[in-house]
């Protein structure tokens, strides 16, 4: 087993206004497996002050009813979906935070999220939601029964995701904060 990544410490509770004051503009970025809490935690961070909530599904789930069934579908949305909201969210940076809940799951899409803080001279976090498979899947039967997610996902549809699905490694250079859901 290689070791994990880079831990940051996470700042609890809310900003003081002296401390409000001293910190720039920060993307903050969420990596885990399909209801290992990505939405929940994103939704979260977004209660800070001056900081902005970009939900991946949420857009998904308007500008293409219907049209993912597949993950060739995904694929092919959101990279539509990523060429519109990266400058957007490059220039929300220059004011306020940012929490992308996009799945930042391979090393290709946390290249993309950090060509989006670089072009922003922003901070950034990547807050990783380390969970395992079985925790995952009961969180999702759980999401699926209660119907409220944009998407229901099947489980034969979480193991084809999670196949794809890359640990950050510090050899990416990100600021890591890591949530161990067990």
């Amino acid at each position: 087993m290689t070791p994990g990544p880079k831990i940051s410490v996470i700042r609890a509770g809310p900003l003081t206004r002296t401390e409000k004051q001293l910190s720039r503009p920060k993307l903050l970025m969420i990596c885990g497996k399909i209801a290992s809490g990505k939405s929940t935690l994103a939704a979260r961070l977004a209660q800070a002050p001056d900081t902005v909530l970009v939900s991946e599904d949420f857009w998904l789930a308007r500008l293409y009813p219907g049209e993912i069934a597949t993950i060739e579908d995904y694929a092919r949305c959101t990279r539509r979906l990523r060429e519109a909201m990266a400058p957007l969210a490059a220039d929300l940076l220059r004011s306020v935070s940012v929490v992308l809940d996009f799945q930042a799951n391979t090393p290709a899409s946390r290249a993309w999220m950090r060509a989006i803080f670089e072009k922003a001279g922003a901070a950034h976090e990547l807050h990783y939601l380390r969970a395992s498979d079985a925790v995952c899947k009961a969180r999702l039967g759980a999401r699926n029964a209660r119907g409220e997610h944009e998407y229901r996902v099947s489980e034969a549809e979480f193991d084809l995701f999670t196949s794809h699905f890359v640990e950050p490694s510090a050899e990416e250079g990100f600021s890591i904060v890591l949530h161990d859901q067990g």
